[in-house]
């Protein structure tokens, strides 16, 4: 009855004010529940008693109130109604003059079945009609998970395992394959480049979590959108955009967020800003970290794990390098580092169907210690013998291999263009719609990476300086018509690598010239593709997904310091040409079954890194690599299958097998210099590897993931990952490296209004040292005797909103204080953690 009576009533006012309302315009703006960002996609739908009726965001009242209601929908989002009673006739009375402001508040979904995915096929799409298995890290999730670099970020997904040779380090690790074998990709640019390595890399890390708007991690090759390089997956970041302003006004918004924490000393701020106008809009955000040592867990650290303490640390006294006590053993000395990040976008939208946008990234670090480095000491060549494995550093006896190891600043610059265009939608012959789109993106980046060693009690270091400057352009396009969606496009990437090296006397400053790391007389490498893939609708939640694309990949290496390094050869070339294709079929039932299946194939033409570097691969075993020019490509071929169901609206379980073949994987094995299986390198008779082609190498695992929002405001969460890879020999199928132990998270969480709190546990299952891959990047020397042991640690995080335009954050990790390493890490990971975060916007 009260409803009824507050109907009359709006009713009789609006008759009365009604004239003054005609010409006046009501503004829909969506945000998500609980952290107030906007939802920029949405249908509005009217419906009234005789039709039902989509509307655009910007409309005019008196048709607004013509419906007795609007439907507002947004993909990952629950529905909700509004009336056109919803506004006070006061209010629209008082605002007669102006356009009125209407804010819609949508509770995310339980699952992210329909949420909008664009790593798949770089345009949006539903994630649930796409059979590649995706990772994805929103916004929000970011935010609460307040980590200090995004490697750490990917690490708290549970899906996704992060070695750490630093604390400046962190190399994801996704179905087996790591570093060059993955694929990084930022705001649609291809970051891998022409030296990332065989090994661990960091350059995860030097993109600012800070400014991520989203992560999309494909599991599995993605080698026909992305590539040579994409084999093991692609982890996709998206950036915050600029906002343009809906009405005459400037859109100005601001935010800012502190951060500290306690293991490292770690000390974070970022600042963001937003000035929109209606055709042209800005987005700007700052970053700077500082980290001090971290200091490990003291739980569990026993006799097994005494060489991951920092007894001693090496200082210059007296023109000496000295090892001195570290009255503090659990704090990992010269392990701290700093980095500045720097983002500037632009977006001019020229129309409703042209945009232009200007994307440009800094990243720079001071120096980041190689913490695995600076631990190893004279004992380490005899360490795979029992006795010796755990002699402690000692003074007098047992010291320091290094006195000195460091990567210099790392800089990463990027300046990208992008042309964005839509079509007008096309009603086809048979009613159907239809319509064009395409993003053409020209980019270039500079790249500048050093390392800087000099062995203890030696007054000579070396210092290796790498450049890489890098031009590409990408063009690609999607036609929609009617149940189908074609995709097809190029690129061409352009990589020029120039590589230098100097001995420094650290007394007198004297250089000379030394060994350097790539070709001295330069390398460049050209990558071009062509591809096409469609996505069709069957029918009867029937989903086709297909593509193909043509590769060609040319490396060119001049080696014109053959009197220093007498290699028998003075320039190598290569070019590579490879077809990559997937056929997928995913079902989705009415009844919340999906079930799909895929089969793909990946490549990876050798890089100048593969195929030219010289360099002390495991200076524990005295190993170098010396460069391979017959190196050949590598392939992958994938099969993999997914179950998934929906429990209605409160729970999800989704389950993934696969299996992948790698033919002529690239490894490091034994090799001939000059017909010699030892040379001498850095005054160290050493061992001579290359990386080489095998037969062949498999892989297989499963995944699991699941949600349950079991009472109330409380949801379970839970993944866990399993994989196993071998190396096909003549004999018993060796160990393959990068392969992760069983891994995963487990989480509770509760959310209500203006509060979260999460409890959640990551685990790994121990790694057996018999698993190990010895003349890999297991890091077999830092291990214990038995292995890498099984590690958990419980966590504790809580958001609570102090205001409209502030949040604070409190976290306390690995509570029970476990001492850890996560596998092939040579630092050991964080002790209790208490970290505190505040955050403010206007």
């Amino acid at each position: 009855m009260k409803i009824k009576v507050l109907k009359a009533v709006a009713a009789l006012l609006f008759l009365l004010i009604s004239p003054c309302l005609f010409a006046q315009q009501l503004e829909i703006k969506v945000f998500e529940e609980g952290t107030n960002v906007k939802v920029e996609h949405f249908l509005l739908k009217g419906f009234s008693k005789n039709e039902q009726k989509t509307f655009p965001n910007l409309i005019n009242y008196s048709t607004f109130s013509q419906y007795d209601s609007v439907l507002v929908q947004a993909y990952g989002y629950n529905n909700t109604w509004i009336k056109y009673y919803t506004l006070s006739p006061e209010y629209l009375a008082a605002n007669k003059d102006k356009n009125i402001l209407l804010n819609v508040i949508l509770k995310p979904l339980l699952t992210e079945v329909n949420e909008i995915v664009i790593s798949a096929g770089k345009f949006e799409e539903k994630k649930k009609d796409v059979a590649h298995q995706i990772t994805l890290i929103k916004q929000k999730d970011i935010e609460f998970m307040s980590q200090s670099n995004t490697g750490d970020v990917l690490q708290s997904s549970g899906t996704v395992l992060v070695q750490k040779s630093q604390l400046g380090g962190g190399s994801p690790i996704i179905r087996g394959f790591e570093a060059n074998k993955v694929q990084i990709v930022i705001d649609g640019v291809r970051l891998n480049n022409a030296i990332f390595r065989g090994g661990h890399l960091q350059n995860v890390l030097r993109m600012d979590n800070n400014a991520l708007e989203r992560v999309e991690v494909i599991q599995g090759a993605g080698s026909v959108i992305y590539g040579s390089d994409a084999l093991g997956g692609v982890m996709h970041f998206v950036t915050k955009s600029p906002k343009l302003a809906d009405t005459g006004k400037v859109l100005f918004m601001a935010g800012a967020n502190a951060r500290y924490g306690t293991a490292a000393n770690e000390l974070t701020g970022s600042l963001n800003f937003n000035i929109g106008f209606k055709k042209i809009a800005f987005f700007t955000n700052l970053s700077y970290s500082q980290l001090g040592d971290l200091r490990q867990g003291s739980v569990g650290m026993n006799t097994d794990r005494e060489s991951w303490k920092r007894n001693y640390y090496t200082t210059r006294l007296n023109g000496r390098d000295t090892m001195l006590v570290n009255s503090t053993p659990l704090t990992q000395l010269n392990s701290g580092y700093t980095q500045l990040d720097v983002l500037q976008k632009v977006i001019y939208k020229q129309s409703d169907r042209v945009q232009h946008g200007l994307n440009f990234q800094y990243s720079t670090t001071g120096d980041v210690p190689r913490y695995d480095r600076l631990m190893q000491t004279d004992s380490a060549q005899s360490a795979k013998v029992e006795a010796n494995r755990f002699i402690r550093e000692n003074a007098t006896t047992n010291k320091y291999r290094y006195a000195e190891w460091y990567y210099g600043p790392e800089q990463r610059l990027m300046l990208a263009y992008t042309l964005s265009t839509k079509s007008s939608p096309i009603k086809l012959i048979d009613g159907g719609i239809g319509y064009k789109s395409s993003k053409i993106t020209a980019a270039y980046q500079d790249i500048t990476e050093s390392r800087h060693s000099r062995r203890f009690n030696k007054n000579t270091r070396q210092d290796r300086t790498e450049n890489v400057k890098v031009a590409s352009i990408n063009a690609d396009f999607q036609t929609v018509k009617r149940k189908n969606e074609i995709r097809y496009g190029g690129e061409v990437i352009y990589n020029k690598v120039t590589s230098t090296a100097v001995d420094i006397d650290i007394n007198t400053k004297a250089e000379t010239t030394a060994f350097t790391r790539y070709p001295a007389g330069g390398s460049n490498m050209v990558y071009s593709a062509l591809y096409a893939s469609l996505n069709r609708e069957l029918g009867k939640g029937w989903i086709l997904n297909s593509g193909l694309r043509l590769n060609s990949v040319s490396l060119s290496a001049s080696f014109n310091d053959t009197a220093l390094t007498k290699f028998p050869f003075t320039e190598a070339k290569q070019n590579n040409i490879a077809l990559n294709g997937n056929l997928g079929v995913v079902y989705n039932t009415p009844k919340g079954w999906r079930f799909s299946t895929l089969v793909s194939t990946g490549f990876r033409a050798p890089n100048v890194d593969d195929l030219g570097k010289v360099f002390d691969s495991s200076p524990n075993d005295s190993i170098v690599i010396v460069p391979n020019p017959n190196l050949k490509p590598e392939y992958t071929y994938n099969a993999e299958i997914s179950i998934g169901k929906l429990l209605g609206s409160k729970a999800s379980i989704e389950a993934t097998a696969w299996y992948t073949l790698n033919k002529q994987a690239i490894s490091t094995q034994p090799f001939s210099y000059n017909g010699n299986s030892t040379i001498v390198y850095d005054g160290v008779s050493s061992k001579v590897f290359a990386n080489q082609n095998n037969t062949s190498a498999y892989l297989y695992g499963a995944s699991v993931a699941a949600k349950w929002n079991f009472y109330k405001h409380l949801t379970f969460i839970g993944t866990a990952n399993y994989t196993y890879g071998r190396l096909k020999t003549d004999s018993i199928p060796a160990p393959l490296d990068h392969i992760a132990p069983l891994f995963g998270r487990t989480a509770v969480n509760w959310k209500k209004e203006d509060i979260e709190v999460e409890l959640f546990c990551l685990f790994n299952a121990a790694k057996k040292l018999k698993d190990f891959s010895l003349n890999g990047e297991d890091n077999y020397y830092g291990s214990t005797l038995s292995g890498m042991p099984a590690w958990y640690t419980i966590n504790l995080r809580a958001a609570y909103k102090l205001s409209d335009f502030s949040m604070v954050q409190i976290a306390v990790e690995n509570i029970l204080d476990q001492n850890y390493r996560v596998f092939a890490s040579g630092i050991s990971a964080p002790g209790r953690n208490v970290v505190v975060t505040l955050r403010a916007w206007l």
